[in-house]
């Protein structure tokens, strides 16, 4: 695969057309994948990213059809540092609704997307940054990592509800009305995010987590995900059942009987997502 920095172009066997993105670039590697922000200086995310974001994440069994998991990361210095402001200065009443669903249906692919997800995060990684990182199902973060929403101090509102997945609600109000940076180990120490690492090892331990996980089912992972989106906000009865039938439809998966038959055996599964 060709990655050129700023444009990429991909051409895979099969394909009936040539696809390109601006702002990411992308790469396979067995059963593990790295996607990258790359709007230099600082990722920081236009209308027309947000757009490629989501027609990435949407589709990406399409882009990475072997990977089991994607780690996202950004180019530079900076994981993300937030939306484009000068968009913001043409934004009203009128255009904001279609805007801002380009905004929430970017980070609601990420989330959805059918592979975990590892963020890599350094340096800044704020307003959109942070929301994207929080899309993903598990964050590393760099020593040099800083999250922000700095809405109140560019005039517009969003990010509290995708902080709730990284932070209680005392430090998601107290991060909301004061804008201020809080670094990676503020974070850590609730749980939102998995290791704080030395900057330079940043990508290494995301992605030896990200081979961690893919070792497992693909079927497996891509259930295991849907199940942990779907029963995040239910009660406990109805999430436990919800897992349940999960199970009994994971059952019919070749790679199920596979998972039992290699532990038994003591042996190690040989998977093919079927």
């Amino acid at each position: 695969m060709s990655a050129a920095r700023g444009l990429l172009t991909v051409f895979r066997t099969g394909w009936t057309s040539m696809e390109t993105f601006e702002f990411i670039e992308f790469e396979e590697s067995g059963p593990t994948a790295t996607v990258w922000l790359n709007r230099p200086p600082a990722n920081a995310v236009s209308q027309d990213m947000y757009v490629e974001l989501k027609q990435f994440f949407d589709n990406v069994d399409k882009y990475l059809p072997d990977a089991r998991v994607v780690v996202v990361a950004g180019r530079g210095k900076h994981f993300c540092g937030g939306n484009d402001l000068e968009e913001f200065k043409t934004l009203s009443p009128e255009n904001s609704p279609a805007r801002m669903k380009q905004v929430r249906e970017a980070f609601f692919s990420i989330r959805d997307s059918a592979k975990p997800t590892v963020a890599a995060v350094q340096g800044a990684a704020v307003g959109t940054g942070l929301c994207i990182a929080a899309s993903c199902d598990l964050v590393v973060a760099a020593e040099n990592a800083r999250f922000s929403l700095p809405e109140v101090n560019v005039g517009v509102m969003g990010g509290a509800k995708h902080l709730s997945r990284l932070v209680p609600q005392g430090m998601v109000r107290l991060m909301h009305l004061s804008g201020d940076m809080v670094p990676a180990a503020d974070i850590y120490k609730f749980g939102g995010i998995v290791e704080v690492v030395p900057n330079d090892e940043l990508m290494t331990r995301a992605q030896a987590l990200a081979d961690s996980l893919a070792r497992h089912s693909p079927a497996a992972l891509r259930f295991a995900k849907l199940s942990m989106n779907t029963i995040e906000y239910m009660d406990l009865e109805s999430g436990y059942e919800y897992e349940q039938s999960l199970t009994g439809e994971l059952s019919g998966y070749e790679d199920s009987k596979e998972a039992v038959n290699a532990f038994l055996e003591r042996r190690t599964p040989h998977y093919t997502g079927r």
